[in-house]
C-alpha cells in the first residue's frame, strides 16, 4: 500500500515546467513522480543535517 500524499504548492521556472512536461510526455511518467524523486534526492544528499537517532556511543 502506498504512502499517504499531501497536496502542496511549488513555484518552478517556465523552463523547468516545459522540460518536466516534455520528459513526462516522452516517458509516460507523471511530473509529480519526478518532483518527488527530486525531493528524495535532496533529502538523501543532506541526510546528515536532518535530526535522527543519536548513536549509543558518542563520537570523540
Amino acid at each position: 500500500m502506498g504512502r499517504k500524499k499531501i497536496s502542496t504548492t511549488i513555484y518552478i521556472t517556465e523552463e523547468q515546467d516545459e522540460e518536466l512536461k516534455e520528459l513526462s510526455k516522452r516517458t509516460k511518467v507523471p511530473v509529480s513522480v519526478y518532483i518527488r524523486e527530486g525531493i528524495d534526492a535532496v533529502l538523501s544528499k543532506y541526510r546528515d543535517v536532518l535530526p535522527g537517532q543519536l548513536p549509543l556511543i558518542p563520537k570523540r
